[in-house]
């Protein structure tokens, strides 16, 4: 009669038997060293959150872009969320005029034109931060506020 032996098995499947061995222990070395790092159970008891926001003064972000009479840009700007956004065919002059509440404003446009003179303009709270003008052919400039 010929039997399959355990010795038989196991030298047949040794790497399996090896394998299932390394995760077990890995798994049991894992589970005693969680309780050792980094699991204290401690929790503050927190109250409500205070209500005292600092107050501050709004920004109001004018960005514009401006060219001779006639032109038509195609504006990429970054609005005071920071998303970029994209006007295309803007007759000129072109302006985004909004008030924020943050405490600071990132801001940029970049535009090009179908005429020989083009600028751009980022005022905050009426300060002029970034201006430029440009007069070459099909005209490209931009502005840009990184502490505004």
């Amino acid at each position: 009669m010929t039997g399959i032996t355990v010795a038989r098995l196991l030298m047949r499947r040794w790497t399996l038997v090896v394998a299932v061995v390394v995760i077990a222990v890995a798994g049991f070395c894992v589970y005693r060293l969680h309780g050792v790092f980094g699991s204290h159970h401690n929790v503050s008891a927190g109250g409500a959150l205070p209500n005292d926001t600092a107050a501050f003064n709004p920004k109001h972000v004018v960005i514009e872009v401006f060219g001779a009479p006639g032109t038509v840009a195609t504006i990429n700007y970054v609005d005071v969320n920071a998303q970029p956004q994209r006007v295309n065919d803007a007759p000129l002059p072109w302006s985004y005029d909004v008030t924020t509440s943050q405490p600071a404003v990132f801001t940029n446009v970049v535009a090009q034109g179908n005429s020989d003179f083009l600028g751009c303009r980022i005022t905050i709270d009426g300060d002029v931060k970034d201006q430029r003008t440009v007069n070459t052919l099909n005209a490209y400039t931009y502005c840009l506020e990184k502490s505004g």
